[in-house]
């Protein structure tokens, strides 16, 4: 299993609409994720930085970013949260959501 971890900024004018969008998550985009082997995901808002956590399970972590990247419902679901959000200076370049690096774990 493999934790990832990333941070992205938040439009502090679409915070509102972007906690409303993830009241109902479409039901086929979390299948999406589900069926790339995802699990436990998250997202979190501390000022105007959002930050997710997920666990994958799979052998193959672009591969299965590709396939949830070609969805259909998830490239509509992309259509209404990313007008919400905004890359951080640290994100390295083509990088939407800037991966953090883990620095300590209790299991």
């Amino acid at each position: 299993m493999r934790r990832i971890a990333q941070v992205i900024r938040l439009k502090p004018e679409k915070r509102d609409e972007y906690r409303e969008l993830h009241r109902a998550v479409p039901e086929a985009v979390l299948a999406r994720l589900r069926d790339a082997h995802v699990s436990n995901y998250s997202i979190h808002l501390l000022g105007d930085r959002l930050f997710s956590y997920f666990e994958y399970h799979g052998d193959d972590l672009d591969a299965d970013l590709a396939a949830i990247a070609a969805d259909e419902a998830t490239r509509e679901w992309w259509k209404l949260t990313d007008p919400c959000q905004e890359r951080v200076p640290e994100a390295a370049p083509g990088e939407w959501w800037a991966s953090t690096e883990q620095v300590f774990l209790m299991e």
